[in-house]
């Protein structure tokens, strides 16, 4: 519990920090999802996911000259068989987000099953993004839009 809360609460902590400047943009499986629903323009996308994979293996390989040789190296493979893995992965020890994954698994060299948690988020957050636009509220159904705030005032 205590590491799930830690985790969500730097998650919140760095949206807020940067989501007016670049959107909050930390997962790829997301980015290509809003893209997908024409919620962000595709042109951003590949400079969206370079930067996520890019910063993702910068910082497991700064882990690794930290913490080597006692981290081994955060990598996630799964713990249940490879179908189960794909259909929970949260209850696999999985991770949802692909750079999650790959940066570890750069820095350690361990690609074991990887295809799972690079696949299974992106289709998850399409679906996710799917199902969000077919229940949204259209601009002629919605009340006025509110005027806009900003942490910066």
């Amino acid at each position: 519990m205590g590491n799930a809360a830690c985790a969500g609460l730097t998650v919140m902590f760095i949206i807020l920090s940067i989501g007016h400047i670049s959107g909050a943009h930390l997962n790829p499986s997301l980015t290509i999802a809003f893209a997908a629903f024409r919620h962000f323009p595709w042109g951003h996308v590949p400079a969206y996911i370079a930067a996520q994979v890019s910063a993702s293996i910068c910082a497991c390989y700064a882990l690794k000259v930290v913490y080597h040789p006692f981290l081994s190296g955060g990598v996630t493979v799964p713990t249940v068989d490879v179908g189960q893995a794909f259909a929970t992965e949260p209850t696999s020890g999985g991770s949802m987000n692909p750079v999650r994954t790959l940066g570890p698994a750069v820095a350690a060299g361990n690609y074991k099953h990887i295809w799972i948690y690079l696949v299974a988020p992106t289709l998850g957050a399409l679906a996710g993004s799917g199902v969000y636009t077919l229940i949204k509220l259209r601009d002629n159904e919605a009340e006025p839009p509110r005027t806009v705030r900003s942490f910066r005032r």
